[in-house]
């Protein structure tokens, strides 16, 4: 277990220091933009007289944007322990781009993304595929963004099993500013093996910001996954700062 985690903190590691040695990282830019960057570490903990838990979710993304194509990255860590025992050991990495060369608020998208889960039960996953995505809001305060696509999955499973499958992957994304104080964002999956009954997974991420700066948010999040295929699920909440910056 201790080797398990140590590799996944040096994955982890690796790919903040990669990311910063590009200096570049939100999905809108504007004519003066052409970077984005994104940190966030949040966490929880709870201790009573018989119980002791304690959650770390730090997460670093990054994009580029160069005429029609925007390029994005982002990278998370879940950690956490629960009377001593790991309860999360939840690492996911994604590449993806979006070309926007036809209709207004219309592109298309395709995603590279590797996960690997303790609480799901997940040794390694690799997705791959491409699709399309049409934003009925598109605006500084206000987004809100459907897509659909195909993906192809290859998966190896703690238990042993080892498959690929071909999904369909589903998703919702938004984004709502007021004031400039408050925001609420979020980013919800499903992604439904074509060829497997019930086969299907569950991504789930809102989370509420308030500014205290410009760049800077005190932030709380509430994130929900499911892998039917294991029989696992996980809820977390979170809460910490985010730091936001385009340049």
């Amino acid at each position: 277990m201790r080797g398990y985690y140590l590799c996944s903190m040096k994955r982890f590691l690796i790919v903040i220091a990669l990311i910063i040695s590009f200096q570049s990282a939100k999905s809108q830019y504007n004519d003066s933009t052409f970077h984005h960057i994104t940190l966030s570490s949040t966490g929880s903990i709870n201790k009573t007289n018989d119980d002791k838990a304690y959650l770390l979710n730090n997460s670093l993304s990054w994009g580029i944007k160069r005429n029609d194509i925007v390029l994005n990255s982002s990278n998370t860590w879940l950690y956490g322990k629960q009377n001593g025992n790991l309860s999360n050991n939840d690492f996911s990495s994604s590449l993806n781009f979006n070309l926007y060369k036809t209709l207004p608020h219309f592109y298309y998208w395709g995603l590279l993304n590797y996960n690997t889960s303790y609480s799901l039960k997940v040794k390694n996953q690799f997705l791959g595929g491409l699709g399309v995505a049409y934003s009925f809001l598109d605006k500084d305060d206000a987004y809100l963004n459907i897509s659909d696509g195909v993906l192809y999955d290859k998966s190896s499973l703690v238990e042993g099993e080892n498959y690929n499958t071909y999904r369909n992957s589903l998703r919702l994304n938004y984004y709502f500013e007021f004031k400039g104080l408050l925001s609420i964002s979020g980013n919800h999956f499903l992604q439904s093996s074509f060829s497997r009954k019930n086969d299907y997974i569950i991504r789930s991420s809102t989370t509420l910001g308030l500014k205290l700066k410009k760049w800077i948010s005190l932030t709380a999040s509430l994130n929900y996954n499911k892998m039917n295929v294991t029989h696992s699920e996980n809820l977390n909440f979170t809460y910490g700062l985010i730091l936001d910056k385009y340049f």
